[in-house]
């Protein structure tokens, strides 16, 4: 038998529970019927006020799908902007991890676009190989740039990305033997702590060389130049993510140390003008690129969007005429599918030609036009992998460049928050909290070796269609994967092409 003692203190604590159950239970329901009497009143959400409390879930249950489709119901090549088994490679690549597989590829190779490289009969022995030799950038210009690699880092501004972000970068850039594109935000203290070479970007506001009134200030670009990692200059006159749209930062990325090295107010989102102000027509632009050149030293290219080969036309015949000292350096192509920390929805999703579509047509174009000497080509657009980089060589890229494949090796998990300040990997946030999860010492490795092993493995592909460099890869090296499944090579297909000159 309990004893009285034991009995009284199990009555007491079934008391207790009992009370605080119906506490919670009464709680429960209060809030239940507060929640009931907002939303049959509110007026803005029409399910939430024709089914109180249920139409909640509503909300819930979509902002979650987004997690559980990442994470659960997407397969590993079916997720968008980058599915799974991109963002997969890279993390293998930057943890320094072997990339083989086994069994077979989980690619389906019918998917109409896919690239099909072109197998030799005798591809040169492991000793014929040769590393990707070096290429001159901006004969013309007093300082010229040889540049090393055939990969490298797209413009991702200090501001759109953390100070963390940008110091691994540049260390790993440095690491690799990669240039750095700074982004339209300015050289900031952490571009150059790593050491690597860097692109200046000049954007349409033209940060870190601006006047009050937002003009060229042409004694901040000499400023600009003088630094000895500062190797050319990019004038940004579109971006694949939104072309015809400046730049947006919203105001809660704006902080002191941005606004000084930007040149504008502190807490103030910093919309850039849709253009350069000086110019209005390609005279104008080569004007502009012949001032900049000759201020700065420095080779000087253009960022810009395909909308039309006829524009390319344009440009080309201009320089021809003009003479081929008046060209840019090199022309940086970016395709629709590029990608941004913040965009309007049509923009991003409309507007700008495929860089599957514009690259091959303005090589081609720049060729036929005798300046493939002159003006190198750098492709960029979602080329995050090997193949990506290898078929854009083959179409007839100088140079590639990434942005997100980078963030990838950064440890960025596509939680599309960029533009929220609240990234949670700390890549594009100034939030501390969030920036502590970001540790340079160990994610700059990673970028280098992301870098390093893109450049290897289309080195391989190379090798296996018969060349001993990336460089010397041919538009009929690749075929193109058609709608009925069949595959026709790249060469071919320019005739294609070609109608976009007039369209």
């Amino acid at each position: 038998m309990m004893s009285p003692m034991f009995s009284a203190f199990t009555i007491n604590v079934i008391s207790v529970l009992a009370v605080l159950f119906i506490l919670v239970v009464g709680l429960i329901v209060l809030v239940v019927i507060i929640t009931f009497i907002i939303d049959r009143s509110q007026r803005t959400d029409a399910i939430r006020r024709n089914y109180p409390v249920l139409g909640r879930f509503r909300h819930y249950f979509s902002a979650l799908g987004e997690f559980f489709r990442q994470y659960f119901f997407a397969m590993d090549r079916e997720e968008l902007p980058f599915n799974r088994a991109q963002r997969e490679w890279i993390s293998r690549a930057g943890g320094g991890k072997g990339n083989t597989v086994a069994f077979g590829s989980t690619r389906n190779l019918a998917t109409p676009g896919t690239p099909i490289f072109v197998n030799a009969a005798f591809p040169p022995l492991d000793e014929q190989a040769a590393k990707t030799e070096p290429m001159l950038i901006g004969p013309n210009a007093r300082e010229p740039y040889l540049a090393p690699s055939i990969f490298n880092l797209s413009g991702m501004s200090y501001g759109a990305i953390s100070k963390p972000a940008v110091r691994a970068l540049s260390k790993g850039c440095a690491e690799a033997g990669v240039w750095m594109n700074t982004g339209e935000g300015g050289v900031s203290p952490y571009h150059l702590e790593g050491g690597c070479d860097l692109v200046f970007q000049m954007g349409t506001a033209k940060y870190g060389v601006r006047d009050p009134e937002g003009n060229l200030d042409e004694d901040k670009l000499r400023k600009v130049a003088a630094h000895d990692q500062v190797k050319m200059i990019e004038i940004k006159l579109a971006q694949g993510a939104k072309p015809g749209k400046g730049g947006i930062l919203p105001a809660s990325k704006v902080n002191a140390e941005i606004a000084e090295i930007r040149g504008i107010k502190i807490g103030e989102s910093s919309l850039s003008p849709n253009r350069h102000v000086e110019i209005d027509d390609f005279e104008d632009l080569l004007d502009f690129i012949a001032r900049v050149r000759e201020v700065s030293g420095l080779p000087v290219g253009i960022k810009t969007v395909m909308g039309s080969g006829a524009a390319f036309e344009e440009l080309f015949a201009l320089i021809n005429e003009r003479g081929h000292e008046s060209a840019p350096d090199f022309i940086s192509l970016d395709g629709g599918e590029g990608g941004t920390g913040a965009s309007p929805m049509p923009l991003i999703d409309l507007v700008g030609v495929s860089i599957r579509e514009a690259l091959p047509h303005v090589a081609r174009l720049r060729n036929e036009a005798g300046l493939k000497d002159r003006i190198r080509l750098i492709a960029s657009g979602k080329l995050v992998n090997p193949s990506d980089v290898a078929w854009a060589l083959c179409a007839g890229a100088d140079f590639v460049t990434s942005a997100r494949g980078f963030m990838f090796s950064l440890g960025c998990i596509q939680a599309l928050k960029c533009n929220k300040n609240t990234c949670p990997t700390g890549i594009t946030t100034h939030d501390p909290r969030f920036q502590k999860g970001l540790v340079v010492e160990e994610k700059y490795q990673r970028v280098a070796k992301y870098a390093e092993s893109i450049v290897k493995e289309v080195e391989v592909i190379a090798h296996s269609v018969g060349v001993s460099e990336p460089r010397q890869m041919k538009r009929s090296h690749v075929r193109i994967v058609q709608a009925d499944g069949s595959s026709v090579p790249l060469d071919i297909l320019q005739e294609r092409y070609k109608s976009l000159a007039t369209t």
